[in-house]
């Protein structure tokens, strides 16, 4: 099946306990079409600016990533500064140019309109709402959102979760999405408002997956240590509709499950790399040698 990812191409810079990078390559939607790209090939819609690096977006199609949806528009690219606490779940806003971001207006393809799996990464939801109105009959839309957005678009958020078939959130948002503190209580209160499935980023905690009358739960792995958690939630949600979309079946709840094993295994893979660094470089034998790991560590069976 087809997967669409519609977000952001940024530079960041990060500082962390372990280091600083400037000027690295971020956004939600390069995190998450190079994750998805180790399963199914990918097409993007996203906005650059003029500085925006030639050769990453040739590196991008070299991966399969399908990037006929992304323009180049005057002025500089979107940027994001950073610094994560000692604590790596808590993290201070530097800096935030929004740049070209602001001349974004998502104008799919009309090959893009027949899309199967559609991700709507972290942006405007009136942006969300104007992609799912050039949508034909995708098998499944997720969408990804913010505190900012809970905060000043809240009508508009709400007329998205109506439309979309997963919301996946940390805990912070869907606790002040549904004005609840504990996270099962603001999963149920959420899938009322539309989502026939919720995924709760827990970070070093894991995730967490509801749906009506069902839950799931899969760990974080332990690392040693973490170089740089930016992006792990749009790697993660780019390596589970990956996989969705290699399985052929969207809906079936072990592909479900399956598909959030594998996006925790890449989520667990990029922190050990500032930025996209260690997606580059990963092999299907990294992946699957990370895999056969988190599988030893959720094995009860075996004494």
């Amino acid at each position: 099946m087809s997967l669409l990812i519609v977000g952001t191409l940024a530079f960041d810079d990060i500082e962390t306990p372990a280091g600083r990078a400037e000027n690295e390559i971020g956004g939600s939607a390069a995190y998450a079409a190079v994750a998805a790209s180790f399963a199914t090939p990918v097409r993007v819609v996203a906005i650059v600016g003029e500085d925006f690096p030639s050769d990453t977006l040739a590196a991008l199609e070299q991966r399969g990533v399908d990037l006929t949806g992304v323009t180049r528009g005057k002025g500089p690219s979107f940027r994001w500064a950073g610094r994560y606490h000692e604590n790596l779940n808590l993290r201070d806003t530097l800096d935030t140019q929004l740049n070209v971001l602001t001349q974004f207006q998502p104008k799919l393809p009309d090959a893009y309109r027949d899309t199967d799996i559609v991700f709507l990464a972290n942006i405007d939801p009136e942006l969300q709402l104007s992609v799912l109105d050039q949508l034909r009959r995708p098998r499944l839309v997720a969408c990804d959102t913010m505190n900012f957005w809970l905060a000043n678009a809240r009508p508009a958020l709400l007329r998205v979760l109506e439309r979309v078939d997963v919301l996946i959130v940390n805990d912070e948002e869907a606790r002040e999405l549904a004005q609840v503190h504990n996270v099962v209580k603001a999963a149920s209160a959420i899938l009322r408002l539309g989502p026939k499935r919720v995924l709760v980023k827990r970070g070093e905690y894991g995730v967490l997956a509801f749906e009506p009358g069902s839950m799931f739960a899969m760990p974080a792995y332990p690392l040693e240590e973490v170089f740089d958690p930016t992006g792990a939630g749009d790697t993660f949600a780019g390596g589970f509709l990956g996989h969705l979309a290699s399985a052929g079946d969207a809906n079936a709840p072990a592909a479900l499950r399956r598909a959030i094993a594998h996006g925790s295994v890449l989520a667990s893979l990029v922190v050990e790399r500032f930025g996209l660094r260690r997606l580059w470089e990963l092999r299907p034998a990294d992946i699957e040698e990370r895999r056969q790991a988190f599988l030893r560590l959720t094995d009860f069976h075996t004494v």
